[in-house]
């Protein structure tokens, strides 16, 4: 690989950064914890770890409510963009940079005194190409190599500098390639999932289930299969990472899996959205383990005594009036209050839902649906 063959040299553990969906960072801490990764810390909208080159791979293809992985290369104040080129081009940047290696910037800035964003992507490409220039030897960098996304994030002049390891979001499992008109965010629905303690026993549904995404995520939990083991990852090609390792992990999480039978039940009343469900159920390779109906929400009944009810109605922001999700929310609450020792999950943004519904619920969670905040109404 050339100059390239000094990428990582000595480098046994790396500092790396999952950021996340507010309200979700201890969910993620504790998928890490449970991974064995070292120093897990959840803050604001992320969560610190340190790990070695195959737990890279690990939480990668690991994790349900991380939105990426990505390696920390250094981080400084900086409220000049003098302060910022010179902290930028300080950070080691050919340990992971090879001298081909494509390296777009992108990134934020929140209440800081650098706030063009242009403008900061402009002076940390040109701090980078320099470091490299003088670390690699070379003076002209084509960039037809592998993609290192180096992503910038400033915050009350603070600075901090990745490379995103995961390329596109780690919610993109890969099995929902259309969602319906108001798609609920796969890591949100594996954080429904994991809020409400399923296990694999007692039945779930989802009476608003759209394109399948909460029924799906109940299904991979259930069988305690990795949710990145049908999609690929930036660093897989990436020199200095042997693609080995990344077989080696997914096998390692194909191992963990279970084998068994689960009562997990989706309905919706647009026939076009059962059929992308059971589409997208398909692709994620648990039709098997789901039933889907076209059905409405307020004649929802079961015989069954208990189980899970997980669910993300209409809000009335986006697919429907206020007043319209009121009515629904009125006549749901009807239908399962005749329901006998159920636990309901409802996850919604309206702040009249525990009014129209019909019931306090026991316990809210603050959670973000994209930028919509929400309550995870909670009833056992």
């Amino acid at each position: 690989m050339g100059d390239g063959g000094r990428v990582v040299e000595g480098v046994s553990q790396f500092n790396m950064c999952v950021p996340c969906l507010f309200g979700l960072e201890g969910l993620c801490a504790d998928e890490l914890k449970r991974l064995d990764m070292q120093g897990v810390r959840a803050e604001n909208g992320r969560v610190l770890f340190a790990g070695g080159m195959s737990d890279i791979a690990r939480a990668n293809i690991c994790i349900r409510t991380g939105e990426r992985v990505l390696l920390v290369v250094g981080g400084m104040r900086a409220s000049t963009f003098d302060e910022m080129f010179e902290g930028v081009r300080a950070m080691p940047w050919e340990r992971y940079i090879p001298a081909d290696g494509e390296f777009p910037v992108k990134g934020h800035s929140i209440e800081s005194k650098l706030h063009s964003i242009p403008d900061c992507q402009r002076i940390i490409k040109k701090a980078v190409v320099e470091r490299l220039k003088s670390k690699h030897g070379i003076e002209w960098f084509k960039e037809t190599g592998a993609k290192f996304q180096i992503q910038f994030a400033i915050m009350k002049d603070a600075a901090a500098l990745y490379i995103d390891t995961s390329g596109e979001g780690l919610h993109k499992r890969g099995y929902r390639p259309v969602g319906n008109a108001a798609p609920l965010r796969e890591t949100l629905a594996a954080a429904i999932v994991k809020l409400s303690r399923y296990r694999g026993r007692g039945m779930v549904c989802d009476p608003f289930c759209g394109s399948g995404t909460i029924p799906i995520e109940a299904a991979l939990a259930a069988l305690n299969r990795a949710p990145g083991l049908s999609r690929s990852f930036a660093a897989q090609k990436w020199p200095w990472l042997d693609e080995r390792v990344w077989s080696d992990v997914a096998q390692e999480a194909r191992d963990r899996e279970y084998n068994g039978s689960y009562d997990i039940w989706g309905g919706d009343i647009d026939p076009k959205c059962i059929a992308a469900a059971r589409e997208n159920a398909r692709r994620a390779g648990v039709s098997d383990c789901i039933s889907f109906e076209t059905a409405e929400a307020a004649d929802f009944h079961r015989e069954a005594h208990g189980g899970f009810i997980m669910a993300n109605p209409p809000y009335g922001e986006r697919v429907m009036l206020p007043g319209e999700a009121e009515e629904i929310y009125r006549r749901f609450g009807s239908a399962v209050r005749k329901l006998s020792d159920w636990k309901m999950y409802i996850l919604s943004s309206h702040s009249e839902f525990e009014r129209t519904f019909g019931k306090s619920a026991v316990k809210k969670r603050k959670l973000y649906n994209g930028m919509i905040k929400c309550d995870l109404f909670m009833y056992f």
